[in-house]
């Protein structure tokens, strides 16, 4: 086998990885490889698309790590990778320990803790019958959320909205989102100003959608739904929500440009938290040209929003409904399938 090293931001997670890394097995590998080095290479495909060595890549990423080990892996079918992938991530987990063993092994290792790496003897040594019902449910519970998805250390404000990386992007012409498994175009934006209704599934099923929404120019975030008549709980959910499955798309490579919500004056605790300054935006006038009422709270809130994140573009979707911006911003209006600048 030949090792090459490869740029850390040129490896690509394989987008529909059925093995799921909760923060506290990144945090366990993490230590590992502080405490002993980085000496299990990752295997790529000939695209640098991982095919095993997804948790490491995670906890590389935490460590600072610039450049990592690589197997190249060129001669597999795509038939092959996926199954390959798959029995990886199942014979690493097939087998048990010899708990009699174990318990001399951890009980002889005085050097280091070995609670870091995700040993608890107690544990080991009880009684190893279980129904699996806790364990089984507690899985079920993190999947509903995708909970293993969140990364506290990659979180900002009290209610710790995932962040989103500012990137920059004003592609000319823009679909929904309910139009990409069936469109051909490609040389465009994806965005989610629909109804709530025909995107939640992206949100139940995120990694279904991964490989098709990379191959766009640009994706915008969900625009899960700020009702004024809401419960704030439920705003501040579905903030989260969208900040989430963005920074879960720029993690497999996706173009990502946070979109701008916002409510009455009291959701500015949270709303603009998790996106980074400088980059591109993305908001939407829909709704809001023919009731003065909604149309003063979109100024309050957009002002708001250029004074916190300070972005470098800002794409409208819906048209122009008189807001100043500064000379300072570049903004593009879209209109529809038709588009103009300002």
């Amino acid at each position: 086998m030949q090792i090459e090293y490869v740029d850390i931001d040129k490896l690509i997670p394989y987008a529909k990885n059925a093995k799921k890394h909760p923060q506290e097995q990144v945090e366990q590998i993490k230590q590992s490889i502080s405490e002993f080095g980085f000496n299990d290479p990752l295997a790529i495909d000939e695209g640098n698309v991982l095919i095993e060595g997804h948790g490491r890549l995670l906890a590389a990423k935490k460590l600072g790590y610039t450049e990592l080990p690589c197997i190249r892996l060129t001669e597999l079918t795509e038939q092959q990778k996926k199954a390959y992938i798959l029995a990886h991530n199942k014979l690493t987990m097939n087998s048990g320990f010899d708990l009699d063993l174990l318990n001399q092994e951890l009980t002889a290792i005085e050097d280091f803790d070995m609670a870091d790496f995700g040993f608890d003897v107690p544990d080991l040594l009880e009684d190893d019958e279980d129904d699996g019902y806790y364990g089984d449910e507690r899985e079920r519970t993190y999947e509903e959320y995708n909970l293993d998805d969140f990364d506290g250390a990659r979180a900002e404000g009290f209610y710790q909205m995932p962040i989103i990386e500012a990137q920059n992007a004003e592609p000319d012409e823009l679909i929904s989102f309910n139009y990409v498994l069936s469109t051909k175009k490609r040389k465009c934006g994806v965005h989610f100003y629909i109804d709530d209704y025909q995107f939640e599934r992206i949100w139940n099923s995120p990694q279904q959608y991964m490989d098709k929404l990379r191959e766009f120019d640009c994706v915008f975030t969900p625009d899960f739904s700020l009702y004024m008549d809401m419960p704030m709980p439920m705003k501040i959910w579905n903030v989260y929500r969208s900040r989430l499955i963005g920074q879960m798309m720029q993690d497999v490579g996706i173009t990502v440009i946070p979109t701008l919500s916002w409510a009455e004056k009291e959701t500015y605790t949270f709303c603009f938290d998790g996106i980074q300054q400088g980059g591109t935006v993305s908001v939407s006038t829909i709704g809001v040209k023919l009731d003065d009422e909604n149309k003063q709270m979109w100024y309050n809130g957009m002002t708001e929003a250029l004074k916190r994140i300070r972005p470098k573009r800002v794409l409208v979707y819906g048209g122009d409904i008189g807001y100043k911006f500064p000379d300072s911003i570049q903004v593009k209006y879209y209109d529809n399938k038709a588009f103009k600048r300002g």
